[in-house]
């Protein structure tokens, strides 16, 4: 069981990055997928939720109207589509499921114990 994201890097602000979270080993089907970032010391918190029941999507505050997640079944893939990059979206980003946690959850309190696999992370800088 492995969940793979990438497509991280340096970006300018204002710019666009695509995130890619590709399971492998099981099916995302089912799960609760979630897009969460780290800076130095700050939490961890929650950015981005697709729901596995309906595929309904959730955003924190802080990328609303600017991020986009989606997911390819065919692909077993999920990705989070960022635009209008600020400096403070600077982080490294995590993917991770979870069949029971809800997207609401993952947006506003969910920590490393809701979830039950992560990714290895991937660093977006948004710098100029």
């Amino acid at each position: 069981v492995q969940l793979q994201a990438s497509g991280g890097g340096l970006v300018q602000p204002g710019g666009s990055l695509r995130l890619s979270c590709a399971a492998s080993g099981f099916s995302l089907n089912g799960y609760t997928i979630g897009w969460f970032r780290q800076s130095p010391g700050k939490e961890r918190e929650g950015v981005s939720c697709i729901s596995s029941s309906d595929g309904s999507t959730y955003y924190s505050d802080s990328v609303k109207g600017r991020f986009t997640i989606s997911k390819n079944n065919a692909k077993n893939t999920v990705y989070l589509q960022m635009d209008s990059l600020k400096p403070e979206d600077t982080a490294k980003y995590y993917c991770a499921t979870d069949r029971y946690t809800s997207c609401q959850v993952v947006v506003t309190t969910a920590t490393y114990n809701d979830m039950d696999y992560w990714g290895q992370g991937t660093q977006v800088t948004v710098s100029s």
